[in-house]
């Protein structure tokens, strides 16, 4: 399932990415997003950007970015 589905306060694992060039994946892996890595979801509107608490940092990411990251839901 994409990251950008994910409902505000759930704590998911990143999976994989979909159709990620380098380019992409270079900065996902800079800003912390990597297959493994848990994240949790702070705000996740109808419109603008998704914001994410990886680690102790918040990172806002925009939706087609989200939409290419493939997480697995934490019990």
């Amino acid at each position: 399932m994409p990251l950008a589905l994910v409902q505000e306060g759930e704590k998911v694992e990143i999976v994989d990415f979909i159709k990620a060039g380098r380019a992409l994946f270079c900065r996902l892996r800079d800003i912390g997003i990597f297959p493994g890595k848990v994240v949790e979801v702070l705000s996740n509107q109808e419109r603008g950007p998704i914001l994410l608490k990886i680690d102790e940092s918040r990172v806002a990411i925009g939706r087609g970015m989200a939409m290419k990251i493939l997480i697995r839901r934490i019990q």
